[in-house]
């Protein structure tokens, strides 16, 4: 059954009210949610429901209808995130907002052959590395794997490249060979998952498990066997679909993507997929990979070797290293589309910054990110994608204090929206680059915005009198405001804000242009989504931090480490007050050969009629074979500009996520 707890619970209430379960025989675990806090107690049902919800801090008690208690998504409502960290500070995490990618061989086969698929699933995107050090073959006379040698060659190459390992475990006997080569994540194959023995044991050490569905198993004896290594102590627990046997002999499987969207109605925990099992043929796993992710997976497992037709087992599915880093940049491009955002290996973000060190105002010793407008905001969801959820979100009244924040120390970072591809750019934040000297980008990363019509409940379009949203929320959805002339059309400093309002007055003539986050935040009802114009839909936010580093310093300290997207530069520069002045200026970019993907200008404050121009240069695109611009040649650049210039700045070098 699952107790909520009133919110003013004591913790010595809190204590009896365990005590007591605990005494009647029920295992009890603690859920702090977004709203509420609960105990799931799990046990036979030996006492009247009626006796715990009257005992002092209970608010009610839901019993659990479901067969498997703790895998149900009645003993929890949020989705559950595994975390799994790697050897450089990073956590990977399984579910949420972030799309994952497990690849490696079907088999551990020699040293070499690990470094080798290590060193090469890293660079194309994956986070984890797979490999079978013990084999479970229909044939006895197969390759049954290289065993303890295997681990050791499995866990060296995923150390070498940060990328934590999964193995199958097919055997009880061997989880103390897994925990002595500290094995990151188990794997129950498909022949075990009702092997509840195994289950049992594997429960116990509480190391992360990736459990595959049974070849023939229904979903119900799927989380069935889920229910076992919960109950027998796993805390960490992943769900798997391989295809299961049918009639159809076109394919080794069928692979069940309907099974994908089942689950989220009847479980919390992460699911995944793999299409390498499932269909059994090379050339079909990518489609049914990118399948898998537009019908919600939190991510792929995927077999990948250097020489498939080398390989000691299921070479016939198994991937090259171009077919899988072909994938990866197929899934980067569809992540944003399903609201989420691949997942990559990369240098942690450091968690405080020299500046901050000593900071009095900061109140945590985690990454601080400030954002305009209120909790639900777009700008607080590509905080959340950026950095993984490894921050803490620190709302500010406009843009302008973000940067004051960042400036004065109160937050790590901030996240600024700079340019939308319908409404073009966000002229403020341009002047506040400016107006900040202290301030660098760090980072980059577009994020998809779906806008949605919330309103109180109660509200219908014939109800509505007054719309709220930030202007550049009227203007991306000009199509469908159209359709409501009489609406009145009020401005606010954000989509959050606006949502803030209707919620506050509370009234049924009011609605709101927001996300559907913010619908969530504000307590809600959205009454009608996906009104912008214009499926892509997208807006670049930059990442900005407190900077010492001067224009005429070394420019190499300021590169981000981030493998991933492009790899850009930001210029601000003042021209002559002379004919052919900025062509001056861009001749310099051409003569270097940089593809400038932007060029602003802006007013400069107290100048009349004279311009700040804003470019942006393309340093290395991760989607083309062109050579990289050096550091050398862009601070040769820069020198060239201040010649032809009245003021040149560095905005910041740096990568966009994604």
């Amino acid at each position: 059954m699952v107790i909520v707890l009133e919110k003013n619970i004591s913790n010595a209430d809190k204590d009896e009210l365990k005590s007591f379960l605990e005494k009647n025989n029920f295992k009890v675990n603690e859920i702090t949610g977004e709203e509420e806090t609960i105990l799931g107690a799990v046990g036979k049902m030996g006492i009247d429901p009626r006796e715990v919800e009257i005992l002092p801090g209970v608010s009610r008690v839901i019993p659990i209808s479901k067969p498997y208690k703790m895998a149900s998504r009645e003993y929890k409502k949020e989705n559950s995130v595994v975390e799994i960290p790697n050897n450089r500070g990073q956590i990977v995490r399984i579910g949420g907002s972030r799309l994952v990618s497990i690849a490696g061989p079907c088999a551990v086969e020699s040293r070499e052959q690990m470094m080798s698929v290590a060193k090469h699933v890293a660079a194309s995107g994956a986070v984890m590395l797979r490999g079978g050090a013990y084999k479970p073959r229909t044939s006895p006379y197969a390759f049954q794997g290289l065993a303890e040698e295997g681990l050791k060659y499995l866990k060296e190459a995923g150390d070498a490249y940060g990328l934590p390992v999964v193995t199958e475990c097919v055997s009880a006997e061997h989880l103390d060979a897994m925990k002595k080569y500290k094995i990151d994540c188990l794997q129950i194959g498909a022949r075990n998952m009702q092997n509840f023995e195994l289950l049992k044991k594997v429960g116990a050490v509480n190391i992360p498990v990736i459990l595959k569905r049974g070849i023939s198993a229904t979903i119900e004896e799927w989380l069935m066997a889920a229910e076992y290594l919960l109950s027998s102590g796993a805390e960490n627990v992943i769900l798997c679909e391989r295809g299961i046997r049918t009639y159809e002999k076109a394919t080794r499987n069928t692979l069940d993507l309907s099974a994908i969207p089942i689950l989220r109605s009847l479980t919390h925990l992460p699911i995944i997929v793999d299409p390498s099992h499932a269909v059994g043929i090379r050339d079909k796993v990518p489609p049914m990979g990118l399948a898998a992710v537009s019908a919600g997976a939190d991510g792929i497992i995927v077999e990948v070797h250097c020489n498939p037709e080398k390989a000691f087992s299921d070479g016939a599915q198994t991937l090259y290293p171009e077919q899988f880093d072909k994938l990866m940049r197929d899934i980067d491009v569809l992540a944003p589309v399903v609201g989420k955002e691949t997942t990559r290996i990369r240098n942690q973000i450091s968690l405080s910054t020299s500046e901050n060190e000593n900071n009095k105002t900061k109140k945590t010793d985690n990454v601080v990110c400030a954002f305009s407008g209120s909790r639900g905001a777009y700008a607080e969801i590509a905080i959340q994608h950026y950095f993984d959820k490894q921050s803490e979100s620190f709302p500010c009244k406009n843009f302008r204090e973000v940067f004051q924040a960042v400036s004065d120390g109160k937050a790590d970072f901030g996240m600024i929206p700079i340019e939308n591809s319908l409404a073009g750019s966000v002229y403020d934040n341009y002047d506040n680059l400016i107006r900040f000297a202290d301030v660098s980008i760090c980072g980059s990363i577009k994020l998809r915005i779906e806008h949605a019509l919330i309103c109180n409940k109660g509200t219908n379009l014939d109800s509505i009198k007054t719309v709220y949203s930030h202007p550049q929320g009227f203007a991306q959805c000009t199509e469908f405001l159209s359709q409501y002339p009489d609406w009145k059309l009020v401005e606010c400093s954000s989509t959050s804000e606006a949502a803030c309002n209707v919620a506050k007055k509370g009234s049924a003539d009011c609605a709101a242009i927001a996300s559907e986050q913010a619908a969530t935040v504000s307590k809600l009802e959205v009454l009608k989504s996906g009104i912008e114009d214009d499926p892509r839909n997208y807006t670049r936010f930059i990442v900005i931090k407190p900077n010492n580093t001067s224009t005429n310093e070394n420019i190499s300290s300021l590169v981000s480490e981030s493998s991933t997207g492009m790899k850009l530069a930001s210029v601000a520069f003042v021209t002559k007050n002379e004919p052919g002045a900025l062509m001056s200026c861009l001749e310099i970019f051409h003569k270097a050969s940089m593809n400038l993907t932007r060029l602003e200008s802006r007013p400069i404050q107290g100048q009349p009629w004279r311009y700040m121009f804003y470019v942006d240069i393309v340093l290395k695109d991760s989607t083309s074979n062109d050579v990289e611009i050096s550091t050398d040649s862009l601070n040769t650049v820069i020198d060239k500009l201040k010649s032809q210039t009245e003021d040149v700045r560095l905005l910041g070098v740096y990568s966009e996520v994604n």
